[in-house]
């Protein structure tokens, strides 16, 4: 009489092969659970940055509170807090000046990966300078620096920077 199926041997073998596999990938797939959440920051803080830009464009010489620029973010969601932490008048507007004003802010509200929820994301503005220089410029500042914890969450973050690098706060 045949018998047919597999041996304990070999069961086992398939059960350990299906162990490393799995140690290898979750590890993986928690870094990438972690950048998928932090992928908003890039599109949230660029269209910042560009009604920012249109209303610094048709004022001259002043920026906009979030309200007065017409941008609207949900401050808190499951994942960031988002923070205007723009020092502007009465009606809503600041002026330019060459030392860089924070205006921009995202905070995770829980970690993602080694980005803990004391880090966080920042745009300052400051007054283009150098002759003919019209409009703003922005300093993004990431914690822990460029490829710190958070920054390589977000690498285009960087690219909202005047020097196309992200600094440390």
């Amino acid at each position: 009489m045949k018998k047919q199926g597999f041996t304990l041997i070999e069961l086992m073998v398939v059960i350990v092969i299906m162990g490393i596999l799995a140690a290898v990938a979750v590890p993986k797939l928690f870094g990438m659970i972690a950048k998928s959440k932090a992928s908003e920051i890039g599109p949230a803080a660029g269209e910042y940055v560009k009604l920012q830009d249109a209303f610094v464009s048709e004022s001259g010489v002043n920026f906009g509170s979030w309200a007065m620029i017409g941008y609207t973010m949900n401050t808190t969601n499951k994942v960031f807090t988002y923070d205007s932490s723009t020092t502007t008048t009465s009606n809503g507007t600041g002026v330019l000046s060459t030392t860089a004003a924070p205006v921009w802010k995202a905070t995770p509200q829980a970690a993602l990966n080694d980005c803990t929820t004391s880090n966080f994301w920042q745009l300052k503005i400051s007054k283009a300078t150098g002759t003919g220089s019209n409009g703003a410029v922005y300093d993004a500042e990431v914690s822990g620096g460029a490829g710190g914890p958070c920054d390589v969450l977000v690498p285009g973050f960087g690219k909202l920077d005047q020097s196309g690098v992200v600094t440390a706060p």
